[in-house]
Parts: C-alpha cells; sequence; structure tokens
C-alpha cells in the first residue's frame, strides 16, 4: 500500500468503536459549551435591546474577561493531559511497562504505578487549583484598580469606556468562581465524567437568564440596572455554578478522589513535571489570548459599527464550533489515556481519523453559517444598516475560516496536546499569530483599508496555516511525549 492511501485510509477509515468513545465524551461538552454561548448570546441580545453603545461596551469588557478564561482554559487543558495520562494508568488493567524517570527510581510493579499515578493525579489538581486561585486575584485586582486603562486599550470612545468600567465595577469577585468552577470542569471532564458539568450548566443558563432578565431591565420590584444589570446576571450564574461543581468534587467524587485538605498537600515531587507539561499550556493559551485581544483592539479601532458587528458574528462562530470544541477536548482526553495504557500505535491511528473528523465538521459548519447568516443577523434587533452590512461581510470570512479553525483546532488542543507535545506548540500557535495574522490584519485595516471581509481572513489566516502545519507534525510522530508521575520510591 502506498504511502498517500494508507493516510486516506486512516483519515476515513471505519472505526464504531472509537466514534462511540469520542463522542461519548464530545456530546456532553459540545453541549455544556452551547449552553454557555447561549448564555452569552443571550447577554448581547437584551443588552443590544438596550442600544448598540452597550451592546459594544459589554462585547470589549468581555474581550478583557475572555483573557481570563483562556488563561483558565490554558491551566485545565493542561492539567488535562496529566490528569487523563494518570487516570489512564491508574485505571488500566495492562501490565505494560511504564517509562521510568531519569533517575529509573519509579517502581516496576502494575499495583505500584496505579497507586503512583493516582497520587500524581490528585497533586495536579492541586497544582491547577492554586493557580486558578492566585490568577483570579490578580486580574480581580487589575479590574478593580484600572478599568478606565483597560477599556481605553479597546477603544477612544468615552461612552463606551464608561459603560464598560461599570461592567467590570460588577464583575471583580466573578473572577474567582468563574475560574474554579471552569478548571474543576476539566478535571472532571478528564476523567471521564462530564454529566454533572452538563446539568450544573444547564441551571446555570436558567439562572442567568433570569436573573438578566430581572436587573438589565428591572423586573420582578428589581431595580433598572441596565449594562450593570447583566454583569450582575453572570456573577450570579457563576456562583451557581461553583457551588454545585467545587461541592461535587470536594465532597463526592471518587474517580480523583480529591478532599479540601488536599489543597494543601506535598507536591513537590509532581512540580517538574507539572511545569513541562502544563505550564507551556498556560503559556501558549495566554500570549493567544492577548494575541486575540490585540485582534479585537484592531476590531475597536476601526469603528463602534465594526465592533457591533463583530459582537453578532462572534457568538455565531463560537456556537458553530460547540461541537469542535468538544471533539477537540474529547481528542485530548481519548490521547491522553490510550497512551496512559501503553497503546501508541493505536493513538496515532486516532489522531488521523481526529484530523479526518475536524475536517468534516468545518465543511458542515461553514454551510450552516452561509445558510443562516441573514436570520442571525435578524435576531438582534437595533443595529444600523452599516452594521448589518459589515455583519454580512464577516459571516461570510468566518464560513471559510471556521473549515480550518475546526480542523487544526481538534489537532493542536486536542491531539497533539493529548500527546504531551505542549512545547513545540506553545511556540508554533504563538509564531503563526504573531508573525502573520495581527501585521496582516493590521496592513488589511489601517494601510490597505481592505473591506471587512478581507481584514477578517487576514487577521485569522493563522488558522488556515496552523492546518497544514498540524497534519504535517502528526504524520511525524514526533508528538508523541513520554510522561512519568515523577514520584520517587520511598
Amino acid at each position: 500500500m502506498s504511502r498517500s492511501s494508507a493516510v486516506s485510509y486512516k483519515l476515513f477509515d471505519r472505526e464504531p468503536h472509537f466514534y462511540k468513545n469520542v463522542f461519548t465524551l464530545a456530546l456532553p461538552i459540545a453541549l455544556q459549551s452551547l449552553i454557555t454561548i447561549a448564555v452569552n448570546m443571550m447577554d448581547n441580545v437584551m443588552v443590544g435591546n438596550l442600544n448598540e453603545e452597550s451592546l459594544s461596551a459589554a462585547s470589549l469588557a468581555n474581550s478583557f474577561i475572555s483573557i481570563y478564561q483562556i488563561f483558565c482554559m490554558g491551566l485545565g487543558m493542561g492539567a488535562s493531559v496529566l490528569i487523563s495520562r494518570y487516570y489512564g494508568m491508574k485505571s488500566s488493567d495492562a501490565s505494560h511497562p511504564v517509562e521510568a524517570n531519569k533517575k529509573n527510581i519509579m517502581p516496576d510493579s502494575p499495583e505500584d504505578i496505579k497507586n503512583d499515578a493516582a497520587m500524581a493525579l490528585k497533586q495536579t489538581v492541586a497544582l491547577m487549583l492554586r493557580l486558578t486561585l492566585l490568577l483570579a486575584s490578580v486580574f480581580a485586582i487589575l479590574t478593580a484598580c484600572i478599568p478606565g486603562w483597560i477599556m481605553k486599550t479597546y477603544t477612544d470612545e468615552k461612552n463606551i469606556i464608561e459603560l464598560g468600567m461599570t461592567y467590570f465595577r460588577w464583575s471583580v469577585i466573578t473572577y474567582f468562581f468563574q475560574g474554579a468552577s471552569l478548571t474543576s470542569t476539566i478535571a472532571l471532564r478528564s476523567v471521564r465524567q462530564v454529566k454533572l458539568p452538563l446539568l450544573v450548566s444547564i441551571g446555570a443558563f436558567f439562572v442567568n437568564i433570569l436573573s438578566n432578565y430581572t436587573f438589565i431591565f428591572g423586573h420582578f420590584g428589581a431595580p433598572r440596572m441596565e449594562i450593570a444589570g447583566a454583569a450582575l446576571g453572570t456573577l450570579i450564574a457563576r456562583f451557581f455554578e461553583f457551588t454545585l461543581i467545587l461541592g461535587y468534587l470536594f465532597l463526592y467524587d471518587r474517580e480523583i478522589n480529591f478532599r479540601i485538605k488536599d489543597l494543601f498537600m506535598n507536591t513537590r515531587s509532581l512540580l517538574g513535571e507539572y511545569i513541562r507539561i502544563c505550564i507551556p499550556v498556560l503559556i501558549s493559551d495566554g500570549i493567544l489570548a492577548f494575541g486575540n485581544n490585540t485582534v479585537s483592539m484592531v476590531i475597536g479601532h476601526l469603528g463602534k459599527t465594526f465592533v457591533a458587528a463583530n459582537s453578532i458574528t462572534g457568538d455565531t462562530q463560537r456556537l458553530s464550533t460547540v461541537v469542535v470544541q468538544g471533539i477537540s477536548q474529547a481528542g485530548a482526553i481519548v490521547t491522553s489515556q490510550t497512551l496512559g495504557t501503553g497503546k501508541k500505535e493505536q493513538t496515532i491511528k486516532q489522531g488521523y481519523l481526529f484530523f479526518g473528523l475536524g475536517l468534516g465538521l468545518g465543511l458542515v459548519s461553514a454551510f450552516f453559517i452561509t445558510l443562516f447568516k441573514e436570520p442571525i443577523i435578524s435576531c438582534y434587533g437595533k443595529v444600523s444598516l452599516e452594521t448589518h452590512d459589515i455583519a454580512v461581510q464577516l459571516m461570510l470570512a468566518i464560513s471559510l475560516i471556521i473549515i480550518f479553525q475546526a480542523t487544526n483546532s481538534i489537532m493542536t488542543k486536542g491531539v497533539l496536546r493529548g500527546g504531551g507535545d505542549t512545547k513545540i506548540l506553545m511556540l508554533t500557535d504563538n509564531v503563526f499569530l504573531w508573525v502573520i495574522s495581527i501585521p496582516l490584519g493590521l496592513l488589511a485595516g489601517f494601510v490597505f483599508h481592505l473591506s471587512p471581509f478581507w481584514i477578517y481572513v487576514c487577521l485569522k489566516s493563522d488558522q488556515i496555516i496552523k492546518t497544514f502545519w498540524s497534519y504535517l507534525r502528526l504524520k511525524s510522530g514526533k508528538w508523541i511525549r513520554k510522561i512519568s508521575t515523577g514520584l520517587k520510591e520511598e
């Protein structure tokens, strides 16, 4: 069989067990993401019914808050690589040898390996939650102390800045609740507990909608708070999530078996491995967050109509990729757990199947965005004709970019990351963004004054490049990295 036909076979192979395994994990994650996006869309729709300035202010304020969310995702997904691998070691009935660490001090018996993996799993969660608390403190201080300066980095319009500052004042405490529940949710998913986070998100959706309706417009005897009411509604929903997710993790979960006292456990033996695998994910996602916010800053300085149009299409883009996000996280979990059981060849085969899934889902998403662009835009009510026209162009640009974004997201955020290839991903993700996408976007918007369609394509050109790079990386086989528990024999 030729190499090309072998690759084609692997991309489109019939593997019912594989697809069942992936979608069992991915669909609850996707549904949870869908609910989160629906909450954001309802926020924008409700705030958009006030006026365009409130819509723009909430959108730009959330662009900064999204930096924190991406940092938390980085912390959670970085930890997920280790959690899934250790869970695979702990749960496997196989007696395959596990790679020894550099000092050759890892015990060889399967039972000792499982015990060490269980301990390393808890240490990983402890480190993750400590870093989340530290990160929340930093963002809360920044939001409380310099809200005006933050808003000025996105826009020069005074009214939008003032409205954004109001939104920020009600968002300070939200960081702590959101960060802890988000990272803990990822940890639970990594040990195949996906139903509870989904149910909690459904509850949070209704809590958020009811809170927004009450406080934005002043119903049920509550004061009419407008944009501040949107921030308060989000705070109430995040507290609801925090209470249920952390309550379950600390009191009921038996897979990770993590308790409040474990937050203070000694994690020194795992620190080196955690830094090697998890920190590059945090750094990569963090720099990408700043890069994406630079994109938001570029858009913010193109005018409030462009900002409003981008708010509309941004929700659509996130909505169209919920299944992709679910499969990306499932890809990281499945890849890590398969490697944890020592099945390298099966892992490689799965990598090609994930690539094919991404390509197919990207094409389907592009079709639906193109088909439903007009009905979606009309849902946002009070928008100007200029905003509508820009939104249509951005929708068409997204339908092109989504094909590549879906494919490379499943590979870079899923398979390659699950294989432990986090350092290379940290480098390539950010080189493509900062060296290619952002400079091209700046040139397109402020030098050549291209149409919104081409400005957006230039700003997202890294998605196209990463698709081809991720396929070449997959073929090389160099993305599979060894991971040890780091625990020392007593």
